[in-house]
């Protein structure tokens, strides 16, 4: 089956093909040729990735899963939270959106002198299926998509100074429940099997693989 992953976050693609494997030929936004800047202005991780699907959805009539992450750290509130990817551009306006590094200073100086360092990341994904994906849809408004949400959990702990060189985003520093490495360290093996998107994926695609003939 193919699908769309409406990101062209290499990082992000790698990631689910491997945990979707050949079942799936997942397909990214510049595969689809879609170069355009969609829109991400919700307040919650599922209205951001519902926007996304929709938009590829209703421009491309392509049946199509779109995700939004957050780090969600308890001493600050539930920060970064919607805002993790531009943590650092958003308190100073200097700062580069979606800059890893700054990122993680940023939440490291935020988290100066707190023993609270408790954290989860949490993975949304919205699905939107094309009901008749073999037709060539011009008239989107005779068909009902099908529209799901799915989401992945991870909790753990920040810790105090980056480790690990694998991964991307925040991985340096948080250290999943259970081990005694950050996700940097474990690899994108052992990641893979218990991420937050790992897990979001895995109902995804339970699903799909029992709704679909």
């Amino acid at each position: 089956m193919k699908i769309v992953f409406a990101t062209n976050n290499a990082h992000k693609l790698d990631e689910i093909r491997h945990i979707l494997g050949d079942k799936f030929e997942v397909l990214s936004l510049n595969d689809i040729n879609c170069h355009d800047d969609i829109p991400e202005t919700g307040s919650t991780l599922e209205e951001n990735a519902r926007q996304k699907a929709q938009y590829i959805y209703d421009k491309y009539h392509l049946s199509v899963f779109a995700d939004d992450t957050g780090l969600e750290v308890d001493a600050l509130n539930g920060e970064p939270g919607v805002y993790s990817a531009r943590y650092a551009a958003i308190k100073d306006p200097n700062a580069e959106s979606h800059d890893s590094e700054a990122n993680m200073t940023t939440l490291l100086q935020n988290l100066k002198g707190k023993e609270n360092r408790n954290a989860r990341f949490r993975t949304v994904i919205a699905l939107i299926l094309n009901p008749n994906p073999s037709h060539n849809i011009s008239h989107s408004s005779l068909l009902t998509p099908h529209s799901s949400l799915f989401e992945g959990i991870v909790e753990g702990s920040i810790i105090k100074e980056r480790r690990g060189g694998e991964g991307f985003g925040y991985d340096p520093i948080f250290q999943p429940e259970g081990y005694d490495k950050t996700f940097a360290e474990l690899g994108n093996d052992i990641k893979n099997k218990i991420s937050h998107r790992a897990r979001a994926v895995a109902k995804l695609a339970q699903y799909l693989t029992q709704s679909l003939p």
